[in-house]
């Protein structure tokens, strides 16, 4: 069982696990199970050039950050369990225990976050019912995004990224993710608010 499953492995994703995994010191997230499903085919990341992203040097192509992002996440927080070559296909159940089935395994969690692009071929059984039509996104590439009060679909469940409603910027997918997790956290802390920061205060 894990505590949290994090379904893709483009920046709101990434962003989610490594936030997530910062806080392995805190007593309330040290002994939690994470994981997180880092198929990046479909990653609107695969075509990006950045010139305009804060932290990363222009010229810096989108497929390298995602290859970069993965070996990060492993070398960081190795307790994070990365799950390769797996497509969700269906999720059931309820809050805190939901099954995931991929085109390979099944696995359980208390906690899923959805954080795949906004494509209108997203095809998850059990979150069609959450699908409307992006708010933020141009009409004529009619995008999709799950309904959601501040990422929150449903108890449990959380939406990141473009996915989320939100435009696809690198900036604002991170901070998407990394929201989540804070969330999530904050969850884990019952109820009190919480995030992870690194520092190099003694």
């Amino acid at each position: 069982m894990f505590d949290v499953l994090i379904i893709g492995g483009g920046v709101s994703g990434i962003s989610c696990a490594l936030v997530l995994g910062s806080a392995y010191k805190k007593p309330f997230a040290s002994d939690k199970k994470i994981g997180i499903f880092t198929h990046q085919k479909s990653s609107n990341l695969q075509e990006a050039l950045f010139n305009n992203a804060y932290g990363i040097p222009a010229g810096k192509l989108g497929s390298e950050l995602l290859t970069e992002s993965i070996e990060h996440l492993s070398e960081a927080y190795p307790h994070i369990e990365q799950i390769p070559n797996e497509k969700v296909l269906k999720i059931e159940g309820e809050f805190p225990d939901f099954l995931v089935t991929t085109n390979k395994n099944s696995y359980r969690t208390q906690n899923i976050v959805v954080a795949i692009n906004a494509s209108n071929t997203f095809a998850i059984e059990g979150l069609m019912q959450y699908v409307e039509p992006h708010r933020k996104a141009i009409p004529e590439k009619n995008r999709i995004q799950l309904k959601n009060t501040d990422h929150k679909v449903a108890e449990g469940i959380y939406v990141a990224g473009t996915l989320a409603g939100w435009r696809s910027q690198l900036s604002i997918a991170s901070g998407s993710g990394a929201s989540v997790a804070t969330d999530i956290l904050t969850l884990w802390n019952n109820g009190t608010h919480s995030q992870a920061h690194d520092s190099i205060k003694k």
